[in-house]
């Protein structure tokens, strides 16, 4: 976006003055917190309040009334068409469906192969247990890899790292459909996983740096509907393509699609990374937002910064959140995703086209839900502004992630219940419907609980998603490794009981602790 970068206090290129956006007394640099916001205040100078608008030049507020008709903008934009907020709505709308449909590539990516393992454990000639290996080894890279490329992006913008995950996703794709070893075909995996990943963590950023406050949770929802598809839609697809050709066109659909998202963004997918404050911008519109390849934040690069979203540990009001989502997430969409296969093969004695077919419920459920996370969220928050004439706090949002919790607890009760007592061969649709109420609240949940934590640091938007994302699939990760335990020792029923208790234990009572302190720790 922005080449030529100079800050407005002394004119010395490339650098930000960080004291310009922190407190810079003595009290403050005593501070433990001095060092955190130091380090952010490139990141900080991004997003202007809304309540800032008296230091806005006349130009500016000029500018922002003929664009929008008004100042009661939160946040500000920028004085300039390259200012993403500045952007029209077909342009936002048309970057973020990009963006999101590129982090559902990542999860699609992931479970791809999942209805193809029988195939793959007999051409490979390993087992099927060390076969799921390949998916459960793409789940944790997908946890930790973010925090390697959410630095890279804030210095040198998203576009260019979401073009370089693209075409090196394409060719690690083409390594696995070539790959002639198990051994060979698990690194590719792993390198398909490494570069696809970004837009599942930095996705929200982007929500954050596009869309106005007012309308934030319903695009945020977008992407993570999308990413949340991603899991039941690539097996429900390429069951039939394993089952109809042969398991090794699923790498090459990747990477067609891999191709074909790429000459998409070249075109479509214009730069998101803008600061607002201590820099000036130089350059036409279309340069700044599609051929700037060279540092937008001058901001040094510490070595640190790859694992500083792991300090939110440290901050409930992202923690919590994060390891409730991270329980819902693990067995509305997880479970039921991974032992699919598994469950329905051994009962049902499905083949692989047959299996795809029974995500299907997860795919309704998370659709239907995202209209209660994305859409009614800002309903919800918009009504509550209007009758106290004044922003509602962001704990205020989080009553609605108790409809999440409840549809998936019910879901997966449903779901584990009805295939325990369905008689050997005799398939019925019940536990499918349990899939989709499961997939309905997990949904909500995961839009709810990620936009509330963002509304409480909107300036590490990115931060705050790579964090969430680490902890969900570590988790994630980690969950396949016991659920066969689990059902053998005391059945499915009991795991509907033992997986409630922890939904309880570790999504809802938090959650509620979090409404009541949540105010006190922000």
């Amino acid at each position: 976006m922005s080449i030529d970068s100079q800050p407005i206090s002394d004119g010395t290129k490339n650098e930000i003055n960080a004291d310009a956006f922190i407190d810079s007394t003595p009290d403050a640099k005593n501070d433990s917190e001095y060092v955190d916001r130091l380090a952010q205040a490139g990141t900080h100078a991004t997003y202007i309040e809304g309540h800032d608008g008296a230091e806005l030049s006349q130009e500016h507020r000029d500018y922002l009334l003929r664009r929008h008709g008004t100042l009661n903008l939160d946040p500000l934009p920028g004085h300039g068409d390259a200012d993403p907020y500045n952007w029209t709505t077909w342009k936002k709308v048309a970057n973020l469906i990009l963006v999101a449909f590129h982090a559902c590539m990542a999860t699609f990516t992931a479970a791809s192969i999942i209805p193809a393992y029988q195939d793959i454990a007999k051409d490979l000639n390993v087992s099927l247990q060390r076969t799921t290996y390949l998916t459960s080894l793409q789940i944790a890279i997908l946890g930790a890899a973010p925090l390697f490329w959410r630095p890279l992006s804030n210095r040198f913008g998203r576009r260019p790292i979401f073009l370089i995950s693209l075409i090196c996703s394409l060719i690690c794709n083409i390594g696995c459909a070539k790959s002639p070893t198990y051994g060979s075909m698990a690194a590719c995996r792993a390198l398909v996983a490494l570069f696809i990943s970004p837009p599942a963590a930095i996705g929200s950023a982007v929500v954050v740096e596009t869309f106005f406050k007012k309308d934030r949770a319903r695009y945020m929802g977008i992407w993570t509907l999308m990413l949340t598809l991603g899991v039941p839609i690539s097996p429900f697809i390429f069951g039939f393509v394993a089952y109809r050709v042969s398991y090794r066109w699923i790498y090459w659909i990747l990477a067609m699609i891999n191709g074909a998202q790429f000459v998409l963004y070249v075109f479509f997918g214009p730069e998101t990374r803008y600061l607002r404050r201590g820099v000036e911008h130089h350059g036409s519109d279309l340069k700044q937002e599609y051929l700037a390849f060279g540092r937008i934040d001058p901001t040094p690069l510490k070595a640190w910064e790859f694992v500083q979203p792991l300090k939110y540990a440290k901050y409930p009001c992202v923690v919590i959140p994060a390891a409730a989502y991270a329980m819902i997430f693990l067995f509305g969409s997880v479970l039921i995703t991974v032992e699919i296969p598994q469950l329905f093969g051994e009962k049902f004695h499905f083949n692989v086209q047959q299996l795809g077919l029974q995500f299907l419920g997860v795919i309704i459920g998370s659709v239907i839900g995202e209209q209660i996370g994305g859409i009614l969220s800002d309903s919800w928050m918009n009504r509550r502004a209007r009758k106290i004439t004044a922003r509602p706090n962001p704990e205020f949002r989080l009553w609605l992630s108790y409809i999440g919790y409840l549809l998936t607890i019910a879901g997966l009760v449903v779901f584990l219940v009805r295939i325990q007592q369905a008689p050997e061969g005799h398939w019925n649709v019940t536990p499918i419907v349990g899939a989709a109420i499961a997939g309905a609240g997990n949904q909500i949940v995961t839009t709810v609980l990620i936009t509330y934590a963002v509304d409480c640091y909107h300036e590490e938007a990115a931060s705050i998603g790579v964090f969430i994302t680490f902890v969900r699939q570590i988790w994630g990760f980690i969950g396949p490794f016991w659920f066969p335990s689990m059902f053998t020792n005391v059945g499915l029923a009991g795991s509907a009981g033992v997986a409630t208790a922890l939904m309880v234990g570790v999504s809802i009572l938090p959650t509620i602790f979090l409404q009541w302190r949540g105010k006190l720790w922000r």
